[in-house]
């Protein structure tokens, strides 16, 4: 077996914001396997600032992985345990090589275009302008959940934009996902979860910055919006902290990006600890390419979780691969378009 990884820069159709800054750019990498006239590709979808594996040895690493693959994936994965984003690479890159088609990793309904996965239409920050565009657009195009990265712009603008949404929408009618990227301080967070509330909020993702474990739950304590955890989530490595991080903290939600929590094994580990607490979950994409939101959808579709998904980030970019993905209605599909992809 060969093994050769490649990088790509994905450009953003529209500069993306975010509470950490605007994006122009995404970074990613691919593990292209060869075996036997077989091709397994695979998608490391780091997030330069926020992944867990941001290290100087990155590209050392992956060259050690591809140096090594006859160790096969059980000794690479466990091997590669603080590089998360690799390890998902991995993963997918096996699947593929086995699979019949390299890009059905997970034969299923939704691979043969039978059904659909609902999906939270997400809203960029922005001046308040650009903002209300997006939701009037992700109106227009049917999704019933919509999710709004806050903490950016005016507290009051955002509320302002709350207000809109309920004006004309009523939470049966339209579900309101928030997401403030840690954005919130320990001392006036719970005055704005109050404020939120007033417009029917389902959930909140991490309201105050990673690594608060008493304040945040306070936060998940005291908060009339559900809270979830996302960041939090990173550089957890072992099962034992994880168990311990969702003991302490007791959040209502906790949302799951493979390529930042160890691809689908990761991944199924959160679950597993998380549904024996009774804590809900759901899958989002960490702005990969459509070869990465691929796996990520063909792995979500079995994993029967019927609350809409983070998975809508496809379209973002000038330069991503032609793919049978497609957003119609609320929902991702994998329709009968072909592949294209070529680095």
């Amino acid at each position: 077996m060969q093994a050769r990884y490649h990088r790509y820069l994905l450009d953003f159709k529209k500069p993306a914001g975010t509470s950490r800054g605007v994006l122009h750019q995404k970074e990613t990498w691919f593990i292209i396997l060869e075996n036997e006239g077989k091709t397994g590709i695979g998608e490391c979808g780091i997030l330069r600032g926020l992944s867990a594996d941001d290290r100087p040895d990155y590209e050392e690493k992956l060259h050690w992985a591809c140096q090594n693959i006859h160790l096969g994936l059980a000794v690479l994965y466990r091997e590669l345990v603080e590089f998360p984003s690799i390890q998902f690479g991995l993963e997918m890159a096996f699947q593929s090589l086995v699979a019949e088609h390299p890009f059905e990793l997970f034969p299923s309904k939704f691979t043969q275009h039978q059904q659909g996965i609902p999906i939270n239409g997400l809203i960029w920050m922005g001046d308040k302008t650009s903002m209300l565009a997006q939701i009037e657009e992700k109106l227009q195009s049917n999704f019933n959940c919509i999710k709004l990265k806050i903490g950016a712009i005016d507290f009051d603008k955002e509320l302002e934009l709350l207000a809109f949404i309920r004006a004309h929408y009523s939470a049966e009618q339209i579900e309101i996902r928030v997401d403030a990227n840690g954005a919130f301080s320990s001392n006036d967070v719970l005055d704005k979860l109050n404020q939120l509330a007033e417009f029917k909020i389902h959930s909140i993702e991490q309201p105050i910055a990673k690594g608060q474990i008493s304040e945040m739950k306070k936060v998940c304590t005291a908060s009339p919006i559900p809270v979830a955890l996302d960041e939090e989530l990173i550089g957890v490595f072992s099962a034992s902290e994880q168990e311990n991080l969702l003991e302490q903290i007791r959040p209502h939600y906790i949302i799951l990006k493979p390529s930042f929590v160890g691809g689908f094994k990761g991944s199924a580990q959160w679950i597993e600890l998380a549904q024996k607490m009774n804590i809900a979950w759901w899958v989002t994409s960490a702005l990969e390419s459509n070869v990465g939101l691929n796996a990520i959808a063909q792995w979500t579709f079995l994993q029967n979780n019927l609350m809409p998904q983070g998975l809508g980030t496809g379209a973002l970019y000038t330069n991503n691969f032609d793919s049978p993905l497609e957003v119609k209605n609320g929902q991702l599909f994998y329709t009968e378009s072909p592949w294209n992809f070529k680095l």
